[in-house]
């Protein structure tokens, strides 16, 4: 997915082999945070769910308390290029609410590196609010601007 990502024109930052790096990625199968959606055995979307986020949230006066525990986040959201614009990534976030909900979370928190408007647009429609920008540090693209997101269960 991340080869396929790499031409395409709404940019999600992804770089092989450094964000989704194996590690994280091996690490959230084996703590089953890893999801996936396919079609005819083929994987098309996968997104990871934990409550784990970059060091910059900690800087940011989120609107809703929580407990680290209480609060579920979105990473790595990503629908190969072939299957766009068929409700896949809508169906990947109702089934992060879904679980959040049914795990008793309080929110789901969430980044979008700034000028993703698929993203942008996609969250926003859910019913995400859109709370701050803020440039924050990720391995592949060092210190960049990214959109906080908040979904109040």
């Amino acid at each position: 997915m991340i080869d396929a990502l790499a031409g395409f024109p709404h940019t999600v930052g992804w770089k092989k082999d450094i964000y989704p790096s194996p590690q994280f990625l091996k690490e959230s199968i084996d703590a089953g945070n890893l999801f996936i959606a396919t079609e005819k055995d083929t994987i098309i979307a996968a997104m990871i769910l934990n409550h784990e986020c970059n060091d910059s949230y900690l800087d940011y006066q989120w609107p809703t308390e929580a407990a680290d525990t209480e609060i579920t986040v979105i990473h790595a959201l990503g629908v190969h290029p072939k299957y766009t614009r068929n409700g896949y990534a809508k169906q990947m976030v109702q089934f992060a609410i879904d679980t959040a909900r049914a795990d008793r979370q309080k929110v789901i928190r969430l980044d979008v590196l700034k000028g993703n408007i698929a993203a942008e647009r996609l969250y926003a429609g859910l019913g995400f609010r859109y709370l701050h920008t803020l440039p924050m540090f990720y391995e592949d693209t060092g210190w960049t601007d990214f959109e906080l997101y908040e979904y109040v269960l």
